[in-house]
């Protein structure tokens, strides 16, 4: 039976400031750092070893997949960075402070905003400093397909094909697979392996740094879930 770890990224930069991150490439706070130490340790402890890891292009998921990889000597195994497990593109809101957006338009309208299944944040103009328009990281993608917002509904749509061609099909093969990400992006992986409804999908909280640990049978159906914690 394979494995699969899920890992949210330490607290950020941003996170710690309350605002709006997406696609903003911010770095990882003190704490984040040890949340992802922290996280590599419990790995080792229960014993998880790795064939394939994956992140996204986000120097907050990166540095937390290399730290947990690192406390659990395994940093030498394969890596595999993509755009499909960033976060969810919040648009417009990138790079604002949560509690005076909220302040602006309304806590009802925020809470839509950012718990919304289907609901589009308003989208991001190509010359707002927080846009991804020229960010040379996916200068090899089609400009459509970068995104001005996202809501769930949309980042599962664009994970699910890295699932679909890679993830998948290396736990099929019986490997153990670890990915650090974001809150979003693994929320629409839980959304497709656990067959989470789309209002209940909203409530699932990830929590920063701590690995979430599947086990699956050959048909991919879940015969066990973890939560490694002290």
């Amino acid at each position: 039976m394979s494995k699969l770890v899920l890992i949210r990224h330490g607290q950020s930069e941003w996170n710690l400031s309350n605002q709006f991150t997406g696609w903003v490439d911010v770095n990882l706070s003190e704490k984040g750092v040890e949340e992802a130490k922290k996280a590599g340790r419990l790995i080792k402890e229960h014993g998880l070893e790795f064939d394939q890891a994956y992140t996204s292009l986000l120097t907050r998921a990166i540095k937390t997949l290399h730290y947990a990889l690192e406390e659990s000597d395994q940093l030498w195994i394969p890596e595999t960075k993509t755009w499909r497990l960033n976060e969810r593109h919040y648009g417009a809101l990138q790079g604002l402070n949560k509690k005076d957006t909220a302040e602006k338009y309304g806590d009802e309208q925020v809470h839509i905003w950012r718990r919304s299944y289907d609901v589009l944040p308003p989208a991001i103009d190509d010359d707002n400093e927080y846009s991804q328009a020229h960010d040379r990281r996916y200068a090899n993608l089609d400009p459509h397909i970068v995104p001005k917002a996202e809501n769930l509904h949309v980042t599962l749509d664009r994970v699910m094909p890295f699932w679909e061609d890679h993830i998948a099909p290396d736990l099929l093969d019986g490997k153990n697979v670890i990915i650090a990400a974001h809150g979003n992006s693994l929320r629409a992986l839980t959304k497709y392996i656990e067959n989470i409804s789309d209002d209940d999908i909203m409530d699932l909280e990830m929590k920063t740094g701590e690995p979430v640990v599947y086990t699956f049978d050959d048909k991919l159906d879940v015969v066990n879930k973890e939560k490694l914690d002290d």
